[in-house]
């Protein structure tokens, strides 16, 4: 990849995390990235075509993120990983997740079945632990997990060592 082609992509990334896709336009984009609006066009046709780039992106990095745990066969460990991704982002990654919790509310780009791989991963490990409800527990982990990121996101978890910890007491691992 080009170095143009990669910083359009990453001032991309930056505005569509933070200003919003729909409120960002190749305009907005070229002048921060210092490039001519017609270079996006001719790398990634249309805003359109950008945003796909990126969320090509998304597939790979979640492949990656999620491969520890789902090929685990640990069912404490399952938890306990699945537990720690959140507080594992790098500061420098949070535009890149901070979109991805923007693009759950776009139809276009919201997939439920993204996710399902570890989803069933949960509640297999909830299941051999002998929980009641693995179902309701898979649910309320993800829940809380997609809370504690946007906490994370957010910086409003301070002491994100000792939140993780507490987290991990509280299913007692």
């Amino acid at each position: 990849m080009t170095d143009k082609k990669e910083n359009i992509l990453n001032t991309a990334l930056e505005l569509f995390a933070n200003e919003g896709y729909n409120a960002t336009s190749t305009s907005t984009i070229a002048k921060q990235a210092k490039v001519s609006e017609g270079l996006i066009f001719r790398h990634f046709e249309n805003k359109k075509g950008l945003l796909n780039a990126i969320m090509q992106d998304v597939e790979s990095r979640l492949q990656v993120m999620f491969a520890t745990v789902l090929f685990e066969e640990n069912p404490k460990e399952v938890i306990s990983k699945i537990i720690k991704i959140p507080f594992s982002i790098k500061e420098s990654d949070y535009d890149f997740w901070k979109l991805q919790f923007q693009l759950k509310w776009e139809s276009e780009y919201y997939n439920p079945n993204k996710m399902k791989p570890v989803s069933e991963k949960i509640f297999w490990a909830f299941s051999q632990l002998g929980y009641d409800n693995p179902e309701h527990e898979t649910q309320l982990l993800n829940q809380i997990l997609d809370a504690v990121s946007i906490s994370l996101l957010r910086n409003e978890i301070k002491d994100k060592t000792a939140y993780q910890s507490f987290i991990l007491s509280k299913y007692k691992l």
